[in-house]
């Protein structure tokens, strides 16, 4: 049977899915009609239905591994939406692993992209409640405490970026707080957050309901079943992205169309079990429960109570107090690999979990001397970066992971059922998952020694107070480094991690060479105290020059292959194979990419909806090969993205390449003179291309004429084992020219001032080229590319929102007021119009800069008038609103130009050499 290419399954289901628009989404208001079934009640537990079967069926169109709440809320919305050919395995019972033994609270007062799916889930189990099913919902608010006064601006920037959302939220002072808990100790508190749609739950019974809904749909549930093997149709050595094929388990085989691993602690040994392999970069916790004994005084209509300050909450349930919390040292959990009888091999640990509860007995004193139940230990699972992990795995077509619920599952289960379903019914979602998307990860991080190091970090992470820019992990660190990292480190770098790659923030300008490592100080809102040293990386770049280690940048080569094969064609035939990387491109790219040898073009591949799947520089390195740089965190998507584009009988090929090169940026007037001293080839390039070069003996270096901060300069692309080699001489050779090691906070705030868009920050899939000024790099007159229609229709029907660049007026105090750093709600007279996506502090306009995205406040095309016109424009910072200077384009700035080669000649011996 002829297979299609996935490109054209993909396209098909984009086609699927816009034809879908109206029936999908976040909407409670569908729920209601969709929950109505019969369930099986007996003493208020629910238990499951007797469709659960002994046999395994042979063939089904999803096959889920996991009966836990996120497997079967999985399975409860496929098949609510028609799609009722489900099994649903489990390897002992549906419903016996984590998921009943959870908090059950359901916390709305979170980031935008968890809280959209959080909310679906209340409204979920809102509407099933009122349909019949006791879940145990109730909707009893939250009362989330600061004891320091970070925390409090913490918690009012949060409130200033949610209240738009509709969420009801309210900041209480110590008294106020009282009176909604009259247990709660308050003396040393400066306030507090009041969330009245804050619930608990049962976690069991909702487990239990959705499963049995699900079964009453059409879904077979079989347990008692072990997953053995994970069968594709792979073909060695293809470009081509294998399909799930079938399923082996202990009880036979099942051929599927999709598979699901919703397998939670178990989810990253299942995903060992295919060829190839699936990373699903999980590890579990230790996770501990406190349970009174029935005490009068605990009233069921109590808040949650949140001490993120102690590590602690507290929930009433079935009068009594239940106290956990999300540790700062935590424990991993079977280190050794999970037992089957897992639950013998746990212990409550009373001296690891003491200074919780010594925490909760100072916050509620009606808790001292009280008799507790025994400890419960609840291994949860966790991911790297305490992120739930979602989405088709990149090794696998049609194989979907829905894991990684760090402590909580009821709290994601219902928006994260409903994501997956919607996923492998249109082939896409409507709502941005970047945070969320298993590809945001590689090899590194699926390292069963790494998840153990971090696990015992990440834990508490989700209490604490992460300062932006300013708090990076301390564990499992050091493990993927540039050639220079050593000396980086001697010179004072700060770093920082991306996609596990050791990256300089900033550099210390107090920093000596003997002294120990410098590390970041403590976070601040305000101005950060490290400010000086990025001024003066800054003014270098601006001035002088400035080198910047991009080699974290994921760098891929896409080529044609197999061109020997031809050579028994003619010629037109062997150029037809060359051209066929060209086509690829071409199809992928909304730039036009057909630029001769050495060109290089900076272009968007965009998906059906216009939306960007990637921002990247490619050059044109032959006939028939590309080299492309692509943003850090693409280097797993993007190559999942391009591989799927790849029909069986094309004859192109993509390489990640990332390890093999280096990237530094040369940037800043004096650049081209020095360079030229250690180089023999003319530095002049005419528009943006590449040349190779010889620079300081070392051969093979591809030197660009772009760089990414809006400077001039030159960015040298290194084979890694002269990278060394070349920044020494760099260092040696630019002390004359004033030469500094810049770092990624100061290229932030280059970019920032200067309007320039970055990936994940402005640009993801929602977000088109029109929408961000890059307009005029959408070649619309070129043949069919993806994105294509979706751009050309968005060119004539104009913008529903626009990114803008807003300079904070001299109201703000950039030396006094707490900072903006990203997520503040913008205000046009006085209506909610958008968010803040990016800031800095812009050196030459000596004031802080914001880019953000503005729609029209009543829902109509975003037009240079609406923004620019009888608009007063405002940034609302912890609470306070600042105004703020609106505009489409670039500021005005001094240019600075190359300067040309002068006569001087630098004192530094031996360079000239090189030559």
């Amino acid at each position: 049977m002829h297979r299609c290419g996935l490109g054209e399954i993909r396209s098909a289901r984009k086609r699927v899915y816009q034809l879908s628009d109206t029936c999908r989404g976040f909407h409670s208001c569908h729920l209601s009609r969709f929950a109505s079934s019969r369930v099986l009640q007996l003493n208020s537990h629910i238990v499951f239905s007797k469709r659960c079967v002994s046999f395994l069926p042979s063939q089904a169109q999803v096959v889920v591994c996991g009966a836990g709440v996120v497997g079967n809320s999985i399975a409860y919305h496929l098949t609510r939406e028609g799609w009722t050919d489900v099994v649903v395995l489990d390897q002992t019972k549906a419903g016996s692993g984590t998921s009943h033994n959870g908090s059950g609270v359901l916390g709305l007062f979170k980031p935008s992209s968890e809280r959209e799916i959080v909310t679906y889930s209340v409204n979920l189990i809102k509407a099933l409640q009122e349909d019949g099913h006791n879940l145990g919902l109730r909707q009893c608010g939250s009362l989330n405490l600061a004891r320091t006064r970070d925390r409090a601006i913490a918690m009012k920037r949060r409130i200033a970026y949610t209240k738009p959302s509709g969420l009801e939220c309210e900041w209480l002072d110590r008294h106020e707080i009282k009176r909604r808990h009259p247990h709660l100790y308050t003396g040393d508190l400066e306030g507090g957050v009041w969330v009245p749609a804050d619930a608990v739950a049962e976690p069991y019974t909702v487990c239990a309901t959705l499963a049995s809904l699900a079964q009453s749909q059409g879904a077979v549930y079989v347990e008692d079943c072990s997953v053995e093997r994970i069968v594709t149709d792979e073909v060695p050595h293809s470009q081509v992205v294998p399909k799930v094929t079938h399923v082996v388990t202990s009880l036979g085989t099942i051929h599927c169309e999709y598979f699901v691993n919703s397998s939670g602690m178990w989810a990253r040994s299942l995903g060992k079990r295919s060829s190839p392999q699936v990373r699903v970069p999980v590890f579990p916790a230790e996770h501990f429960y406190l349970h009174t004994k029935p005490m009068r005084e605990a009233a069921d209509d109590y808040p949650v109570v949140r001490d993120y300050d102690a590590h602690m909450f507290c929930v009433t349930r079935n009068n009594q107090f239940m106290v956990g919390g999300f540790e700062p040292h935590a424990k991993p959990a079977f280190t050794d690999g999970i037992p089957r009888e897992w639950r013998n091999c746990l212990s409550g640990d009373e001296e690891h979990f003491k200074p919780i509860r010594v925490a909760a007995e100072h916050r509620l004193p009606i808790l001292k001397g009280t008799q507790y139940k025994p400890l419960v230990n609840s291994p949860d699972t966790f991911t790297p970066d305490g992120k739930w992990i979602l989405g088709e795995a990149p090794e696998i077509d049609n194989y979907f992971v829905a894991v990684g619920m760090n402590g909580n599952s009821l709290q994601g289960c219902g928006g994260v059922g409903q994501a997956i379903a919607e996923w492998i019914m249109y082939g896409s979602l409507a709502k941005e998952m970047l945070a969320f998307d298993i590809r945001r990860f590689i090899d590194l991080h699926n390292n069963r020694r790494y998840l153990k190091e971090r696990t015992r970090e990440v834990v508490g992470r989700h209490y604490e107070i992460l300062y932006p820019s300013q708090c990076e992990y301390r564990l499992a660190r050091k493990l993927r480094c540039s050639p220079i990292y050593i000396e980086q480190e001697t010179r004072g770098a700060v770093f920082g991690t991306r996609m596990g790659f050791e990256r300089p923030l900033y550099f210390d300008i107090t920093h000596n060479r003997s002294d120990p490592p410098a590390q970041m100080p403590d976070g601040s809102f305000h101005k950060p105290v490290f400010l000086d040293c990025i001024k003066e990386e800054y003014q270098a770049c601006r001035e002088g020059v400035g080198v910047i280690d991009l080699s974290s940048f994921t760098k891929i080569e896409v080529t044609s292959v197999g061109l020997d094969k031809y050579k028994q064609f003619d010629a037109e035939e062997t150029k037809s194979a060359a051209n066929q990387v060209v086509e690829f491109m071409q199809k992928l790219c909304s730039n036009d990419v057909n630029m001769p040898l050495g060109g290089v073009v900076h272009s968007g591949m965009q998906n059906e909806r216009g939306g960007y799947e990637n921002d990247c520089l490619l050059i044109r390195r032959s006939d028939n090969s590309y080299l492309m740089l692509a943003p850090t965190t693409q280097q797993t998507r993007i190559m999942d993205y391009m591989r799927r584009q790849i029909t069986p009988e094309a004859c192109v090929s993509v390489a990640d390449v990332t390890s093999k090169y280096s990237v530094l940026s040369v940037v800043g007037p004096k650049s081209r003179e020095m360079l030229s001293f250690i180089c023999n080839t003319d530095l002049i390039f005419y528009e943006n291309m590449a040349k190779d070069i010889n620079i300081a003996y070392a051969s093979g270096v591809l030197v660009l004429s772009f760089t990414h901060t809006g400077e001039p300069g030159y960015t040298l692309i290194i084979p890694a084992e002269y990278t060394l080699h070349i920044y020494r001489q760099l260092m040696k050779l630019g002390y004359d020219y004033g030469i500094r090691n810049v770092g990624m906070m100061t290229m932030r705030s280059l970019r920032v001032e200067k309007f320039i868009p970055f990936w994940a920050e402005e640009l993801d899939s929602t977000t088109t080229p029109y929408e961000v000024g890059r307009g005029y790099k959408v070649k619309l007159n070129k043949e069919y590319f993806i994105g294509k229609f979706a751009l050309m229709r968005q060119s004539t029907q104009g913008l529903k929102r626009r990114l803008v660049h807003f300079v904070l007026e001299d109201s703000f105090d950039a030396d006094v007021d707490i900072w903006p750093w990203g997520g503040e709600p913008i205000y046009r007279n006085n209506h909610y119009v958008g968010n803040t996506t990016s800031s800095a502090f812009g050196f030459t306009l000596n004031k802080m800069v914001c880019l953000g995205f503005v729609r029209h406040h009543e829902g109509e095309n975003v037009t240079p008038e609406y923004i620019l016109k009888n608009s007063h424009f405002e940034i609302d910072i912890a609470g306070k609103r600042v105004a703020a200077r609106a505009s489409l384009q670039p500021p005005k700035m001094p240019k600075v130009k190359m300067d040309g080669i002068s006569s001087y000649r630098p004192k530094a011996r031996g360079i000239l050499a090189h030559k």
